[in-house]
């Protein structure tokens, strides 16, 4: 224990059945450091927390440095806490030099001497700090502005990460790990119906994000069905889901594949086409619908029942229609925007849109993604979407079994 290089930190909460704990000392070892546990107060019950401050020992300041940046997000924090710093940005669109990277757990600062809670919260972000009226927020670089002030180094922050009960009730406890093909698909559906009902009883948004596969499967009129009985409440896409689903009300088609009997259609292959430009002829969604042209389907749905949906455009896009937003950055702000409130997000057929709102999303709104590839889930839970719980299923199938569920009622 005769390394030069020494830092204090401490622990408090379930950070022993969570195995946060664990994970602090691994990361101090594999980082090349030493530790020393100076305190250890255990929870004698299993809702009792526990305490622990552990001395850090390094070689180099630039290990310690390092050690301390793999340990903070599990909720090590230094045991001499001061103040946050910041440092004003000198150019719009970039952070200082030094500044603290947001995870998409709850986050706070101190200022003052005061903890003061990090609004927005959102992985790969900067924080930028009002100190004179107290309050700090997450905030992409690219909506920096010259004089922000932005918190530079961990000093004077403290992560919360999600701390595992020992008892193992729900879906979101239980199956929060690697994904799985051969999973009960009948206990995550009544699960994830369960979760549904109780984000709006609580009178939180249920965030649906779903690729055109939807349509292609069969599955628009039943989201269409969960819009009408309001278990979907905002709508992130792309342009394709609103295309086919359109193509559907307008032709009975879904890439010019027949949705009654399977089958390609005469010139089936423009109707896509057609859609498009019949919606940018009448000016819109809306305007299709209010005009009589649009009866029925996902859009319609959402359009007269004022569910907002960002339509989030990609290079490949025909048309595009007139509500897609082709700019990525815009996307993402009309996302943010309707991200306070949501408490449940259910992702179905869609690897790009998946990977993109989980990004937004702060860790304690729950998540339930649905594709036919476990790839898809992985990809997420790599990217920092821990809370996520996975189901390789096709998107009608699933769709239908969770509309079932739903339909019986009950808590």
């Amino acid at each position: 224990m005769s390394a030069p290089h020494v830092e204090h930190v401490e622990m408090t909460g379930h950070i022993v059945d969570s195995l946060l704990l664990p994970k602090v000392l691994d990361a101090i070892l594999s980082r090349g450091g030493r530790y020393h546990i100076e305190t250890l107060k255990l929870g004698e019950r299993q809702d009792d927390p526990s305490f622990v401050r552990i001395e850090v020992r390094a070689d180099s300041s630039e290990q310690l440095d390092a050690i301390l940046a793999e340990v903070h997000p599990h909720g090590a924090v230094p045991a001499q806490s001061e103040d946050c710093r910041t440092v004003a940005a000198d150019v719009d669109g970039a952070f200082p030099d030094g500044f603290y990277c947001s995870t998409n757990f709850r986050t706070q600062v101190k200022l003052n001497g005061e903890w003061v809670d990090v609004e927005d919260q959102e992985m790969d972000c900067g924080i930028v700090v009002d100190p004179e009226g107290g309050a700090a927020r997450c905030l992409p670089m690219t909506a920096v502005k010259t004089g922000d002030r932005v918190l530079v180094g961990r000093r004077g922050t403290r992560v919360f990460p999600p701390e595992a009960e020992m008892r193992k009730h729900e879906l979101f406890e239980f199956m929060a790990s690697p994904v799985s093909s051969e999973r009960p698909k009948a206990v995550s559906v009544r699960e994830i119906a369960s979760a549904m009902r109780k984000t709006r009883a609580a009178g939180d948004k249920v965030l649906a994000v779903l690729g055109p596969a939807v349509v292609h499967t069969g599955g628009a009129e039943l989201v269409a069905k969960l819009v009408r009985e309001g278990f979907i409440n905002v709508l992130f896409a792309g342009n394709a889901l609103a295309t086919h689903d359109m193509e559907q009300a307008f032709y009975g088609t879904s890439l010019g594949v027949s949705l009654d009997r399977g089958l390609p259609t005469d010139e089936g292959h423009e109707h896509h086409l057609r859609t498009i430009n019949t919606i940018r002829r009448m000016g819109g969604i809306k305007k299709a619908v209010e005009a009589g042209r649009l009866k029925s389907g996902i859009m319609y749905e959402c359009a007269t029942r004022n569910v907002p949906f960002v339509l989030a455009g990609s290079i490949r896009d025909d048309g595009p229609l007139p509500e897609v937003v082709t700019d990525a950055l815009a996307a993402q702000d009309a996302m943010r925007k309707l991200i306070p409130g949501v408490g449940f997000c259910l992702m179905v057929a869609t690897t790009l849109h998946s990977i993109a709102v989980g990004n937004l999303l702060p860790a304690w709104v729950k998540v339930a993604c649905v594709d036919i590839s476990p790839a898809t889930v992985t990809k997420l839970m790599d990217r920092g979407s821990t809370q996520t719980v996975g189901i390789v299923s096709d998107a009608e199938p699933f769709i239908r079994a969770l509309v079932a569920e739903l339909d019986k009622g009950g808590a």
